[in-house]
């Protein structure tokens, strides 16, 4: 798809890097599936770029507003399954 992730100029380029893995993350949830644990790993490591929820429900509009995807459902649906597993969407 053609479209841009959000980011912040504060970042790093290795946080940005991170955060674009997670919502490639995301993607990978809708198109195929991901490891539960693979997605909580990258999940925790976008936490501590983007602590503050209100900054993390921004971002993630701006993602979902450009490529139609939900990283809250995602994420919603990885806490809700307590155990090792796939997310898909």
């Amino acid at each position: 798809m053609e479209y841009q992730y959000p980011f912040d100029i504060d970042w790093t380029t290795e946080e940005v890097i991170d955060v674009i893995a997670f919502f490639e993350s995301i993607e990978q949830a809708y198109e195929k599936s991901i490891d539960r644990d693979v997605l909580m790993k990258k999940y925790k490591r976008f936490k501590e770029i983007v602590p503050g929820k209100a900054d993390e429900k921004r971002i993630c509009d701006e993602f979902q507003q450009s490529s139609g995807y939900s990283s809250y459902h995602v994420i919603k649906k990885m806490k809700d399954q307590p155990e090792s597993g796939r997310i898909s969407l």
